[in-house]
């Protein structure tokens, strides 16, 4: 597949989309996404805004579109797997879908032990953590190491501008996040998720390292919400070279947001304080990432959707009905 040019990148940052403000029904605006709320139903709008150790950074350019889009080719794929929220998809950036109970706690399933947030398996299994949020890690993991199987390692589900918190599977029972009932589907629900993404990006010589889940209630039954193994929410490497740079002790390939996260970690940003703005390069390098990622996964060739974005949602929501 053709690589993205830079300059078609460089060109749409002053367009990346920011931030929205609609008139419709009640707004709630998370680290990426302005959700708007209409009784049954809920507009979804994914921007360019890039977050990372629960901060947001900046924009992006197309990183809602692939985010969006690929949330919708997932959904897809994985119905069968568990019910789904989505409704319709009026525009590459916008998602409606059902309005649901959104359950506290996500559901993160890791395959490797890696990571550098405070959250993550390897930055804990470094400072001596052994019972990792209600997981027993064995002695002698090194960084990337593929677990026996996967673990769920689950965390609370945080708002914009505040850190997730992770949690084991007992403590969120014993806390009445959830019932024991509900959190025994989430995580059958989830290992069948993460089976079925690993094994499906094997084929695209890839491998999804780790990635979260969020799940809802509508009528009753457990829904899958949000987004599912997009760069944002997992983290992919690249199959063909990962016994080599494991061997050797060195960082794998990535294809998803842990770029910026390791920029971040290298400018010594760890999620407290001012974060850093983005270097130029780091924005274009991080677009061209997200934009491979799509086309990897999918095996289609990315459309690039450029100029106005807020006013081409806008024209889109009209034609559907939507505004």
């Amino acid at each position: 597949m053709k690589m993205m040019d830079t300059e078609t990148i460089r060109k749409q940052i002053p367009h990346a989309l920011e931030k929205t403000e609609f008139k419709l029904g009640r707004k709630y605006e998370g680290k990426v996404r302005d959700n708007y709320i209409l009784a049954d139903r809920r507009i979804i709008i994914t921007t360019d805004r890039i977050s990372a150790f629960d901060r947001v950074l900046g924009t992006i350019p197309f990183k809602g579109q692939v985010l969006n889009q690929l949330a919708d080719f997932w959904f897809g794929k994985t119905k069968h797997i568990v019910r789904n929220h989505i409704i319709d998809v009026p525009d590459p950036n916008v998602m409606v879908v059902k309005e649901c109970e959104p359950i506290p706690v996500e559901m993160v399933v890791r395959g490797y032990i890696t990571g550098v947030t405070t959250t993550s398996a390897w930055y804990n299994y470094q400072r001596g953590v052994r019972d990792f949020c209600g997981v027993r890690l064995p002695e002698g993991l090194r960084k990337d190491q593929k677990f026996e199987k996967p673990i769920i390692t689950p965390t609370t589900k945080a708002g914009a501008g505040e850190h997730d918190r992770p949690i084991s599977g007992e403590d969120a029972i014993k806390e009445g996040l959830v019932s024991r009932e509900l959190f025994e589907k989430m995580s059958e629900a989830s290992l069948k998720l993460f089976d079925f993404g690993s094994r499906f990006v094997a084929k695209r010589e890839l491998i999804l390292v780790d990635t979260k889940y969020e799940f809802g209630l509508l009528d009753g039954q457990l829904v899958l919400m949000d987004e599912i193994h997009t760069p944002d929410s997992s983290r992919f490497w690249f199959k063909e070279t990962y016994d080599e740079l494991f061997a050797k002790g060195e960082e794998q390939r990535k294809l998803d947001k842990e770029y910026v996260r390791t920029w971040l970690a290298a400018q010594g940003y760890l999620g407290d304080g001012v974060p850093p703005k983005l270097a130029p390069e780091v924005v274009t390098e991080a677009a061209k990432r997200y934009i491979e990622a799509y086309e990897k996964i999918t095996g289609k060739n990315f459309k690039v959707v450029g100029g106005n974005v807020l006013q081409r949602i806008i024209n889109n929501l009209r034609k559907r009905g939507y505004m």
